[in-house]
């Protein structure tokens, strides 16, 4: 007997069959497992701590900061604003805060919103007047942002300067340390979802596509890329400002380099466009650097090695790659 291979797409007919999917438990099941378990995981893994260990609890609360900074990267993404510097919103939350909590002795409760709402505007207002820009160009000024800002604070020794701000208030206990970045993390990961599919993430979408378009429909596409600067920032501000509390410190490296590349390359290693390519990316980057920590100088060659092959193997994404083979199931059927 001849067999072939038989492709069944059971997400078309879970998604274009409402009623049938919502009458039965099986497709109920089907379309919110993939929802649910990650949530899950994330809910539970700051209870695992004797078992996982506190190192790794660590980790896992910067990684959901990176994933915060990615978050924002992919959100700027979607109107046509390609960014290369997203330590200016983490840098500029992280330095609001702590000079509050510094200066005035504000504590974390009140230094953390201001310092997300203000890093957010702060960085709002600096990149207003380059939103014109498109591309490339955009993408160079705000790589060059961060490291003008960090140059200033030397130059000037305000702030701290090179020796910045330390033994700054501490957070609450750890349960706040590990909760928080969680619940920020799912609050950004799933209002960004869902402010992308109505009307509003529509217009940001047709910016990017085509601007001119828009604009001949009597729309300010300035006024709704400020905006979207303003609600990534918000994320990225969120990120800094947190950390400032938990490192109790802030300095000139809260706006290095490092916080502009990895939320891009999560972005990228993850899937582009998704808000969970992201997410999944940064959880993937952030625990296997730290597994690799343990080979020393050898790690920088073996990330960029898997890095490389993860790009090149899945230049779409891992993201969009896990959710294609979920639809689609293969079976051997009969040809006689």
């Amino acid at each position: 007997m001849k067999y072939r291979k038989e492709r069944l797409d059971r997400g078309i007919k879970a998604r274009c069959e409402d009623i049938f999917a919502l009458s039965s438990y099986k497709e109920i099941s089907y379309l919110l497992f993939p929802r649910v378990l990650p949530v899950a995981i994330l809910l539970i893994l700051p209870l695992l701590q004797g078992v996982i260990g506190l190192y790794w609890e660590k980790v896992l609360m910067i990684t959901c900061m990176i994933a915060l900074l990615a978050l924002s990267w992919d959100l700027m993404a979607s109107v046509g604003l390609i960014s290369l510097g997203q330590a200016l919103f983490f840098g500029t939350g992280a330095y609001i805060t702590g000079y509050l909590n510094f200066a005035f002795k504000l504590p974390p409760i009140l230094t953390i919103p201001l310092g997300t709402i203000g890093g957010a505007l702060f960085s709002t207002l600096l990149l207003l007047p380059v939103l014109r820009l498109r591309g490339v160009y955009f993408a160079i000024v705000t790589l060059t942002m961060p490291l003008l800002l960090s140059r200033f604070i030397e130059t000037t020794k305000i702030l701290g300067g090179t020796e910045g701000m330390s033994a700054l208030s501490p957070l609450p206990n750890i349960w706040v340390e590990l909760y928080v970045p969680v619940f920020a993390l799912l609050i950004c990961l799933f209002g960004f979802r869902r402010l992308i599919n109505e009307d509003y993430g529509l217009v940001l979408q047709g910016i990017r596509d085509n601007d001119r378009a828009v604009m001949s429909g009597a729309i300010n596409i300035y006024w709704f890329k400020a905006q979207a600067v303003f609600i990534a920032g918000i994320a990225g501000a969120f990120a800094g400002a947190f950390m400032t509390h938990y490192y109790r410190f802030v300095g000139m490296p809260a706006f290095a380099m490092d916080y502009s590349i990895l939320p891009l390359t999560a972005a990228v290693l993850g899937g582009v466009g998704t808000f969970a390519g992201p997410t999944i990316g940064a959880f993937i980057l952030m625990p296997l650097s730290e597994s690799l920590r343990a080979v020393g100088t050898l790690r920088v060659v073996f990330y960029s090695a898997i890095l490389i092959i993860c790009v090149v193997g899945l230049p779409e994404g891992i993201f969009h790659y896990l959710r294609r083979k979920y639809h689609q199931f293969e079976r051997m059927v009969d040809v006689g």
